[in-house]
């Protein structure tokens, strides 16, 4: 046990080490910036592809997976702000406005490519078309998904009524997946830290070297978003000091928050990787945990 401890204590050291070390603050504003910047035009894509395809419920449906998971203090001013912008007629899905929007949308997934890059401590030597094109895949994949969510959650309530007149049986089971909203969520959530940190950093990595920085990561978001909410219940008081913009800074310093969380996820593991390597690399007689020393 005690052996265990020292080694977690090392694997942690240096993974905030590193994590200052690689610039990972002042990458964190660059994510949290980027996935703001992101957020309004991935959804004017995802709506206008999703309203080509059929999926009309595509825009709430976005905003929820979204947003389900923030404190709900930070979430509504936003997804009110999402709301309003989504309800603006807009031409046909080829247009110049939306094809803009994806490409703005696909910043942000370049924004935490760049610093998982740094996180894992590798050099990108792909071209950057194939990165900027494997950028755009993940929005459109995230579009599609969604899209198909937002298809289900139609389709259940109609599929409830019909069972509830030919097959009571299946009634139960079709209510709790309508009620399965937040569990979605969490769900997607982890696919997609976890097709982050295997698909978008240079270099391969297998589901189980990027695994424990994605629990890391969704364990440190729940605890943090906890604290971020009792401290604007208790001490903060934003609107003193920035008036009509406090709702956006509030945003801010919490995509601040979560990007450095996200950031040490992928510190963590490059920790764990990098302690194991020595470990495997040690002769069979001498200390694995001296030879781990940073």
């Amino acid at each position: 046990m005690t052996t265990y401890l020292r080694r977690l204590y090392r694997v942690s050291f240096d993974a905030v080490y590193h994590f200052s070390e690689d610039d990972g603050w002042a990458m964190a504003s660059h994510v949290a910036l980027s996935a703001l910047l992101a957020v309004f035009p991935f959804l004017i894509f995802g709506t206008a592809l999703a309203g080509f395809l059929g999926a009309d419920q595509f825009s709430e449906t976005a905003i929820h997976l979204i947003f389900d998971t923030w404190p709900e203090v930070i979430a509504k001013p936003l997804s009110d702000e999402l709301v309003n912008v989504l309800t603006i007629p807009r031409g046909g899905l080829l247009t110049i406005s939306v094809l803009a929007a994806a490409y703005f949308a696909s910043n942000g997934v370049e924004a935490l490519r760049a610093g998982l890059n740094r996180a894992y401590r590798v050099t990108e030597t792909r071209p950057w078309y194939i990165t900027r094109l494997i950028s755009l895949g993940f929005v459109l994949s995230a579009v599609i998904v969604f899209a198909l969510v937002s298809a289900l959650l139609v389709v259940v309530p109609v599929a409830d009524a019909f069972a509830e007149t030919w097959f009571p049986w299946m009634q139960e089971w079709l209510a709790t997946i309508a009620n399965w909203r937040i569990i979605g969520t969490v769900a997607l959530l982890v696919v997609g830290l976890l097709l982050s940190h295997l698909g978008l950093p240079a270099g391969r990595r297998r589901l189980i070297d990027v695994l424990p920085g994605v629990v890391l990561t969704l364990l440190l978001w729940m605890i943090g978003a906890l604290i971020f909410t009792y401290y604007l219940g208790t001490f903060a008081n934003y609107a003193a000091t920035y008036a009509g913009l406090a709702s956006i800074m509030i945003v801010i310093v919490f995509l601040y928050m979560v990007g450095v969380i996200f950031l040490i996820g992928a510190e963590f593991n490059a920790a764990l990787m990098k302690f194991a390597a020595m470990r495997v690399d040690v002769s069979p007689g001498a200390n694995p945990d001296q030879a781990a020393d940073i």
